[in-house]
């Protein structure tokens, strides 16, 4: 579990390929000293495994799932990452609860700024609008932000960036068509399965009517 606020920037110093899909070796400065083999860490919100550690980066192993399902695949070497360990029940929340599973591949439509305050806009999966509400949080490149708008019928979203969070994240290297990763709050896909839970999903129904409501003492 991650909280969305980046601690590092790592670059990527080696890609390779092998059976299992790459291993990927990322320099850190900041964030290596507490790193473990066998620690999570997200990277770019795709949550990692250590498996090795040598005096100036770590090694993580990327299987075929997570090539398919997130940017971590088109990585090169000299590439900017996000990178957060996982949460500790002693740390502050200040972002949300991120789980660093990556739900779709966002695409950058927009970006606009004045001065340094960026409002970005993404285009999504249709399949994931509805996970994602106005003033919600999002995920983007392992990053807690909040939804400042949404355009369902363009199946996209806004987010705006303060000039810290640009400067202190990979946003500040990405472009109009760059590729991103998204994860929506896990909040609503818990709402989600329990409302529709054992009901066949090409006539899916809530069971949250109102008699039902009556019946519970709404």
């Amino acid at each position: 579990m991650f909280t969305g606020l980046v601690k590092e920037i790592g670059k990527v110093r080696r890609v390779s390929k092998n059976a299992e899909g790459k291993v990927l070796e990322i320099e850190s400065k900041v964030l290596l000293p507490e790193i473990a083999i066998d620690d999570s860490v997200s990277i770019n919100g795709a949550c990692q495994t250590a498996v090795t550690i040598t005096e100036d980066s770590f090694i993580v192993q990327a299987v075929h799932t997570t090539l398919d399902k997130t940017t971590l695949g088109k990585l090169n070497v000299g590439d900017e990452v996000n990178m957060e360990l996982a949460l500790q029940l002693s740390d502050r929340l200040g972002g949300h609860m991120v789980q660093g599973h990556v739900n779709d591949v966002g695409t950058i439509a927009n970006i606009q700024n004045t001065g340094k305050n960026y409002v970005v806009t993404v285009r999504v999966s249709p399949d994931q609008m509805k996970y994602i509400v106005k003033e919600g949080s999002i995920t983007i490149d392992g990053i807690s932000l909040t939804v400042s708008n949404l355009f369902k019928e363009d199946c996209s979203f806004q987010v705006s960036i303060i000039p810290h969070t640009w400067d202190h994240t990979v946003l500040r290297n990405r472009r109009v068509g760059s590729l991103i990763n998204i994860e929506v709050d896990i909040l609503g896909k818990y709402i989600e399965n329990l409302l529709f839970h054992g009901k066949q999903a090409t006539n899916a129904q809530s069971q949250m009517t109102e008699s039902w409501l009556r019946d519970k003492g709404f």
